[in-house]
């Protein structure tokens, strides 16, 4: 007999073992892992708000949804970053639209020289942009935010002070800038912008044309002690999630990653421009940096060069079938919207 209730002891306790080990906890059994891709190095803006939202989410769905990010192009690279989400290499990616230019005619028109004042009305303009038109180019994915970053700058090694200072000078330049730099007669030459502390030191480059935030970032204000203000133009970016994933993800999830889309906007561009205030008064106070205003008469001359750009996306983008003045025309009367105007 009591062999018998040994037997039927141990067979219970083996039942509830296995029981135990192959049931999931609850928390376990709810919660949603998601991989989100980014480009650029973590400290960066684009890695500081992929971590914000990450973490926004994360508590708004009380831990239902785990993010897993990968910054500094450890998942996808910063031109595969699209095709990459696509494919469901990445849950998630933060990705530059310039690298696109053809691709990404409607939102990529938000980096024209218009004169978009800040990194917060420039990402307001491109998302409602963005919602207005609906562009074809984002109909494999869930756009999830989209935001900019301030406007772009000569950081460089010599004053520039003139158009005649400018001529000839080698200067990293982002894809979408090299026209205008050539008709301000610099020589643009294009490289990822880690890349860009090497070329500075070695001559290769003697200055660069970015928002100021990398003069901290990157530290580049060691290198570069003058910051010509041009405020040209902006370089947009989106957030977007490959779509079987998103139609996979319960309701209540999607409706909090649905509330973030303007609420990060927003946030980006906040925190963009504060980012780049401080890079600037450190760049001043900590590292000598001289930063020059055009005054009107010259900037004046600078901006004339530049009108072509326009003119060139409109007819481009009216030859691919796109209303190109009525999106111009949109992305100013949005700014002076978000400007009080």
């Amino acid at each position: 007999m009591k062999r018998q209730i040994a037997l039927l002891f141990s067979i219970f306790f083996v039942v509830v073992m296995v029981g135990a080990a192959i049931m999931p906890t609850s928390a376990a059994a709810g919660q949603i892992t998601l991989s989100y891709a980014n480009f650029p190095p973590a400290p960066t803006f684009p890695c500081v708000q992929m971590e914000r939202w990450k973490t926004e989410i994360e508590k708004r769905t009380n831990g239902k949804v785990a993010i897993n990010t990968y910054p500094g192009g450890t998942l996808l690279g910063a031109k595969n970053m699209m095709d990459g989400v696509i494919a469901g290499q990445a849950d998630i990616g933060c990705m530059v639209m310039a690298y696109q230019p053809g691709r990404f005619t409607i939102t990529n028109a938000t980096g024209l020289p218009l004169g978009l004042p800040n990194a917060r009305v420039a990402s307001m303009v491109l998302y409602d942009i963005y919602q207005k038109y609906q562009p074809a180019s984002f109909e494999k994915v869930k756009v999830l935010t989209m935001f900019t970053t301030a406007p772009t700058n000569i950081m460089s090694k010599v004053p520039v002070r003139t158009l005649d200072d400018i001529k000839g000078l080698d200067l990293r330049s982002p894809g979408g800038a090299v026209k205008i730099l050539k008709a301000w007669g610099a020589n643009p030459v294009g490289m990822p912008m880690p890349a860009t502390v090497e070329a500075l030191q070695k001559g290769v480059v003697k200055g660069l044309f970015s928002s100021t935030e990398v003069m901290k970032d990157f530290k580049f204000a060691e290198s570069c002690k003058y910051v010509t203000l041009t405020n040209t133009l902006i370089v947009p970016f989106a957030v977007v999630m490959n779509m079987d994933k998103w139609n996979s993800l319960p309701k209540d999830v999607q409706q909090e990653m649905e509330n973030m889309r303007v609420q990060q906007a927003m946030w980006t561009g906040a925190y963009m421009d504060n980012h780049v205030a401080e890079a600037n008064e450190w760049s001043k106070n900590v590292q000598n940096v001289e930063f020059i205003e055009l005054s009107a008469a010259e900037k004046a001359k600078w901006d004339a060069k530049l009108s072509f750009v326009t003119d060139d996306w409109i007819k481009k983008a009216n030859e691919k079938g796109l209303p190109g003045e009525a999106i111009v025309s949109d992305i100013k009367t949005f700014a002076k919207m978000y400007t009080g105007q």
